[in-house]
Order: structure tokens, then sequence, then C-alpha cells
């Protein structure tokens, strides 16, 4: 263990190099996926018509409770029923998962395939903290 931090001592301009680097990385990959919007701005978009809502949790959690007027196309399927969301190609696709670990897979497939496509952060689970209202 010393041997470690006796080498990141003498080398601390190449393990700076590489933590630069690998942080790099993490923000292009957050933004292929889709920038994160916020709860309320993912409300101004939908109010003035910019953008589409579309869940992306199974029917089950779906039904439970979603944000009005959302589509739900499940992550597993979204490569089969991308077609569905055609009519919205000229509008924003916001995505909305249970906590924001399947948003940034198919954000880069919905993004490969030519739709402007944004994140709610945080999921489900955020717009829920912050007492939005649900449909069931």
């Amino acid at each position: 263990m010393a041997d470690f931090f006796t080498f990141i001592g003498e080398q601390w301009i190449l393990v700076s190099i590489l933590l630069g680097l690998i942080y790099l990385l993490a923000i292009s990959e957050r933004v292929k996926s889709g920038k994160p919007v916020s709860a309320h701005e993912a409300t101004r978009m939908l109010n003035s018509d910019e953008a589409v809502l579309v869940d992306i949790r199974d029917s089950k959690e779906f039904s439970e409770g979603h944000i009005v007027n959302a589509r739900n196309i499940p992550y597993n399927k979204i490569a089969e029923r991308a077609a569905e969301l055609e009519s919205s190609r000229e509008k924003t696709i916001i995505l909305v998962d249970k906590l924001g670990q399947h948003a940034g897979a198919v954000g880069r497939t919905l993004q490969k395939q030519g739709y402007q496509v944004r994140r709610l952060g945080g999921g489900i689970a955020e717009w829920q903290n912050q007492n939005l209202p649900l449909v069931k």
C-alpha cells in the first residue's frame, strides 16, 4: 500500500491527467445520452408543446402512476417501437425512468436515430420527491 502512495506522489502529473480524462469521458457519455432536464423545465417544455414525454418503465410500474400525457414504451422494447415517436420527431423527447438507470442507454439509441433527447433528472422518483402529480 505504501508503494501505491509513493507512486502517486512521484507521478502526480500522470495521475492528474488520468483523472481529468476519466472526468471528460463521464461528461461526454452523459451528453451523448441526452442532457438532464429538471422537473420544472420539463413541465415548461411540455406545457409549451416543445416536448413529448416517454416513460420507459415497464407497463406495471407505469400503470401504478405516471406523469400526465406520458407515452409508455418500456426500455427493453424501444428499438422495436421507436417508430411510434416518428410523429414527434420535431419535438424534444424527454425520457423518464425510475431513477435514471436506463434513460442513458435509451437516449443514445434515440439520438442515433435522429431524435433530440433529454432525460428527466432523477427520474420519476425525483418527480415524486417534488410532490408533482401522477395519474393512474
